[in-house]
């Protein structure tokens, strides 16, 4: 599908490209718009500066490729690990987009973006948010464990569970309505 090693400020509209292979190539500055590229795998690519918008990229493979200041809009990314990605320069934004079931173990996503995103059941393990913003995010069964939350903002995330015991929560800020999700370990309940 790919028949150069690089692409430059290209626009992709439309590109179907379910279950396919794609190896070392890189993409800078390109928008990938309404693509099908479902269980897709990316194999040490690079996506440098690049926008998705209206992507269905469920199930893709980005194992070691590396995703460095990638914006993603109204695509369903489903089940993606991204802890598969190479860690040095990865950087990610969400903006309504469902990320249901995606892993972000480990990862480095200091002063991520998520806004108005579905993620449920998404994997936080090990994960530094630090400074990162929940805006009007489903956070449905989100794993957070041994997560450095400072100063995330919780505000209008909503769904979330917290254990203060096994998260770094230093200046995260959250709503009074949020506060049950932190307690829930206690069995307290809030009214």
């Amino acid at each position: 599908m790919f028949d150069q090693p690089a692409y430059d400020d290209k626009t992709f509209e439309k590109l179907v490209l379910t279950d396919g292979i794609t190896r070392n190539k890189e993409f800078q500055s390109c928008t990938f718009r309404n693509c099908e590229l479902s269980s897709s795998t990316f194999t040490r690519c690079k996506f440098l500066e690049c926008t998705f918008e209206e992507c269905n990229l469920s199930m893709a493979n980005f194992d070691a490729s590396t995703i460095n200041d990638v914006v993603f809009k109204g695509c369903k990314i489903m089940g993606v690990n991204f802890s598969k990605c190479e860690d040095f320069l990865f950087g990610v934004g969400f903006d309504g987009c469902i990320l249901d079931y995606a892993s972000f173990a480990g990862k480095k996503m200091v002063k991520t973006k998520f806004k108005r995103s579905s993620l449920k059941e998404v994997s936080f393990t090990q994960t530094n948010l630090t400074g990162s913003v929940f805006d009007e995010c489903d956070l449905l069964d989100a794993v957070f464990n041994r997560t450095d939350l400072t100063s995330v903002n919780f505000t209008t995330a909503y769904n979330y569970i917290l254990d203060p015991e096994l998260n770094i929560l230093k200046k995260a800020i959250f709503a009074m309505t949020g506060l049950e999700g932190l307690l829930t370990k206690y069995g307290i309940k809030v009214v």
